[in-house]
């Protein structure tokens, strides 16, 4: 290799990267965020794809065979329930409604939640704090009660359920979001966006929000299992998810009833459930060290 190309090629490894190819760089030497992401990927995969390699329907019993231990070679993977249907295909169903749920719930919360969190902190003043307070009397408020409402007005609609629920659950994220925009809209560039004309609104999608992504993005990936716990709190209280859908939480609650009797019941639901939350939380951790420049001075 010439000299030139010596020279170049030492320029391209030193020259820097950006925030975000130094950030995934950083999650990728996270063993335990990586192990948790590839795990979350088969989870997801299996949910998907896996009723489809059972011959049994999630809503049909049969009643030869109820309350069944796991026998692979009945093709009754994980056993059956007190009716007979195939526990296999009702944990990737209802696998599919929790994190359907959580996701759409995910997704209002941080959309409300950076929203009213970003104009609280940019415009400050009396603004700020009239919009504090709202966030302070919506905290005292208790959650179930709001629950029992939305259910009386949707008439148990598990997706508008949960998509209220959702826009209910964003007090924390605008939290964050206004404390990060305090010091965010001090600095040069914010400022500079002002002196030159730009408007209030475009400053805070274009230059505030940006900034912040780094904190919601974290932020949405302990949400998930939030929403998750919170789903299947409701659906134990009987409050969520009903017959003939099922969720997680619908099947802890319903095995919780046969643990004495048919303790696989419990222990399937309750297995995918914790392995899910645990792998949202590594790659939540992970993405909080690789996007914290101060773990990396």
């Amino acid at each position: 290799m010439s000299m030139l190309g010596q020279w170049r090629q030492t320029l391209w490894l030193q020259r820097p990267g950006s925030l975000w190819a130094d950030a995934l760089a950083r999650l990728m030497r996270n063993r335990a965020a990586m192990l948790a992401c590839v795990l979350l990927l088969l989870l997801v995969v299996l949910v998907c794809a896996g009723p489809l390699l059972s011959p049994w329907d999630a809503e049909i019993p049969d009643w030869d065979n109820a309350s069944m231990p796991p026998d692979l070679s009945s093709k009754h993977w994980f056993g059956t329930d007190a009716i007979g249907r195939d526990l296999f295909v009702r944990v990737l169903e209802g696998g599919r409604v929790s994190l359907l749920v959580a996701l759409l719930a995910t997704i209002v919360s941080l959309v409300i939640g950076v929203s009213y969190g970003a104009i609280a902190g940019y415009f400050g003043g009396r603004l700020d704090a009239m919009m504090m307070r709202m966030v302070d009397i919506l905290y005292a408020l208790p959650f179930l009660f709001f629950v029992i409402l939305l259910i009386v007005i949707f008439q148990r609609n598990i997706l508008l359920i949960f998509i209220a629920i959702g826009a209910i659950n964003w007090l924390d994220m605008a939290r964050i979001v206004r404390g990060q925009t305090l010091s965010l809209r001090n600095r040069p560039f914010v400022h500079a966006a002002e002196a030159i004309g730009v408007q209030s609104k475009y400053i805070i999608s274009r230059h505030i929000v940006p900034n912040l992504l780094g904190v919601v993005v974290v932020y949405a990936t302990l949400t998930i299992p939030q929403i998750i716990l919170m789903e299947s709190f409701l659906s134990f209280l009987g409050l969520g998810v009903q017959e003939p859908a099922t969720s997680w939480g619908a099947l802890v609650s319903d095995g919780a009833q046969e643990m004495q009797t048919a303790p696989w019941s419990l222990l399937f639901p309750g297995m995918f459930l914790v392995v899910t939350l645990f792998c949202f939380n590594f790659i939540g951790d992970g993405l909080r060290d690789a996007l914290d420049p101060r773990e990396h001075l």
